[in-house]
């Protein structure tokens, strides 16, 4: 679907949300993933490259956190499913 806008014609959005969150093993696999992008880094001889290494360092604290929170929130949410709410 197409709308015009200040005179440009431009795609419209889509009216519902098609945002996914990745699942908690898809997370630990990218994690894993860069891990082992650093450790063929450091034996290449790449880690000498500070921007890539940055970067790279960055991606793996964004995985981590989201890996983490991911795993967190799955425990809790089998916690209640089992257990009930918790109350007081």
């Amino acid at each position: 679907m197409w709308h015009v806008r200040r005179g440009e014609i431009v795609a419209a959005m889509p009216t519902t949300s098609a945002v996914t969150t990745p699942s908690t093993a898809a997370l630990l696999q990218q994690l894993q993933l860069l891990q082992r992008e650093r450790a063929l880094a450091t034996l290449s001889g790449v880690a000498a490259n500070e921007l890539y290494m940055t970067d790279l360092r960055d991606e793996l604290a964004a995985t981590r956190a989201a890996y983490v929170g991911a795993a967190v929130t799955e425990i809790a949410s089998l916690r209640a499913e089992i257990d009930g709410p918790l109350f007081g």
